[in-house]
């Protein structure tokens, strides 16, 4: 935690996860800089639940000139994550043991802003489970996904 801003690592051991994600789109706290390398941002959160904007653009593509796979898996293990974090109390964490994504639309560079909303499936003790959906302005599926979270408990 040493290399997050102050306001950040204060934050986290501080604040339930669902305070400190709201805290972060209310701009109180800075958001994770993965977000700026890859164009999306968390737009809103629930119980369980974060909603996720991303941009395609150039700078995403993979040498077939279509968005790389990675940029959307990232952005669905972003969402599940966050939709877990909301659940999780005050000093407690979370780390992604598999996500998984399945693509049903090309996304290309023109496909400009997509949404991406996370769910918590199962808010265990130990493990979580979540699912995540991309779809384009129009509200169609280009890609769904689940990932499978632990649950970190601080350390004495």
């Amino acid at each position: 935690m040493t290399d997050l801003p102050a306001t950040t690592a204060h934050a986290m051991g501080r604040m339930p996860g669902k305070d400190l994600l709201q805290a972060v789109i209310d701009g109180r706290i800075p958001p994770a800089t993965i977000g700026e390398t890859m164009s999306f941002r968390l737009v809103a959160i629930g119980d369980g639940t974060a909603v996720f904007e991303g941009e395609t653009g150039p700078h995403i593509l993979n040498p077939q000139g279509m968005v790389h796979g990675g940029w959307a898996l990232t952005l669905i293990d972003s969402a599940t994550g966050c939709a877990a974090h909301t659940t999780l109390p005050a000093g407690v964490g979370y780390t992604s043991i598999s996500t998984q994504t399945n693509f049903t639309r090309p996304i290309t560079a023109t496909t400009g802003k997509v949404i991406c909303e996370g769910r918590v499936i199962n808010p265990g003790r130990q493990i979580i489970t979540a699912e995540a959906t991309i779809r384009d302005a129009d509200g169609r599926l280009l890609a769904h996904g689940q990932s499978t979270l632990m649950v970190l408990q601080p350390r004495g």
